[in-house]
């Protein structure tokens, strides 16, 4: 990025890297499984990284969560938030990108598929780390 008079100027955005954060439950109510969050993509993206947190960590089971494109999952292994943790990145099995490339305009959706079985966990969020194709 160079700065001209005052103005921020990027010389080559699809080269930098970019996130969607996208809140799949509120900060109180305890997750349930299903689809959580439906939305279109802006333009074409390649997915480098996907990641997940929770506000109240789960008990009992892992949390897994899928990302969906036009209704097929993106993902040969899901995002995984283990038991009693508060994030995917320390996760025992790390996700799995087996689609990168998402089309302009794509219908995405989250999935919650697994909960915690004694806690089910709070304020899930998702992470879709990549840059414009």
């Amino acid at each position: 990025m160079t700065y001209l008079t005052g103005l921020l100027k990027q010389t080559d955005h699809t080269s930098a890297i970019q996130s969607f954060v996208i809140a799949c439950s509120d900060e109180t109510t305890l997750l349930t499984t299903g689809t959580k969050v439906t939305f279109r993509m802006p333009y074409q993206f390649i997915v480098t990284e996907v990641r997940a947190s929770l506000t109240t960590v789960a008990t009992g089971s892992t949390v897994i969560i899928d990302i969906n494109e036009a209704g097929t999952t993106i993902l040969s292994t899901k995002i995984t938030i283990d038991a009693n943790e508060s994030t995917s990145t320390t996760a025992s099995t790390p996700p799995v990108i087996s689609d990168s490339a998402l089309a302009d305009d794509a219908q995405m959706t989250i999935d919650i598929d697994q909960i915690g079985s004694s806690n089910a966990g709070k304020g899930l969020k998702v992470y879709i780390i990549g840059k414009i194709a």
